[in-house]
């Protein structure tokens, strides 16, 4: 699918690898429109690319369908969605502290995959509307997993299940939408150079990279942009989970 002109959503669009995917998409002539909760980070991106930015909490029905109509009476229906948005959290199901409380595990499941989910949705049914391009195409999804889906290490037990859920999703997902021109695919990133991992100490940081066999470093938010725009390009990649970690395979801890 070419960009030039085609409404896009990102979810997450305010910061690390949505804001990368956003300026990538504009670049490329697409109509931008960030969904993000924290709006003040949205509002940047978009007045930097000339993109839209709306409030969204991904995991609520409400919210997502407004922020998905929203999008569309600003740019038109989106034949472009691309999920970012999720959070990282990092406990124990039973540490020294006690006992992982239910709503952590919760959260982690609502944004991650729900919030998936939820907009995924409501962009098909838009999408289904539309005229089918010259490739037959009317539409094409890229959801985020990460590879704590294959490998995840001790204390990512929520994070590693929302994100395998992730994973699991997008097969189904593309061949119930085939009959409708629309592909799903998903993308496992490694360990990338986000707001989180910024935070950490500069040694932590080579630490992390070192581990890393080929490139020896952390990801840049670039290059999962980068390989976004080429499974939208590309109209033969549906249904398939691209890990992109410069072959890294995480160990327990």
């Amino acid at each position: 699918m070419k960009l030039d002109g085609v409404a896009a959503l990102v979810t997450g669009g305010g910061s690390g690898l949505g804001a990368a995917t956003a300026r990538a998409l504009s670049r490329g002539g697409a109509r931008v429109a960030l969904l993000d909760f924290n709006i003040e980070a949205a509002e940047a991106v978009a007045a930097e690319i000339g993109g839209f930015a709306i409030k969204c909490d991904v995991s609520s029905a409400d919210d997502g369908a407004s922020a998905v109509n929203t999008a569309a009476e600003a740019n038109g229906p989106a034949r472009i969605l691309v999920n970012c948005a999720g959070v990282a959290p990092a406990k124990k199901v039973l540490s020294r502290s006690g006992l992982m409380p239910l709503d952590d595990y919760r959260r982690a499941i609502e944004v991650n995959l729900i919030g998936t989910f939820n907009i995924m949705r409501l962009f098909v049914e838009a999408a289904s509307e539309l005229e089918p391009l010259d490739t037959g195409e009317r539409g094409v999804v890229v959801n985020t997993a990460s590879v704590a889906a294959y490998e995840g290490q001790i204390g990512q037990t929520a994070y590693a299940s929302s994100k395998g859920g992730v994973v699991a999703l997008t097969l189904p997902a593309a061949r119930e939408f085939a009959q409708l021109g629309i592909r799903v695919c998903a993308i496992a990133p490694g360990i990338f150079e986000t707001a989180m991992l910024k935070g950490l100490p500069e040694a932590a940081q080579e630490s992390l990279g070192a581990a890393v066999p080929f490139p020896s470093r952390l990801g840049q938010p670039d290059e999962y942009a980068r390989l976004a725009l080429s499974i939208i390009d590309n109209p033969m990649l549906n249904g398939e989970t691209i890990r992109i970690d410069g072959a890294l395979r995480m160990a327990p801890k």
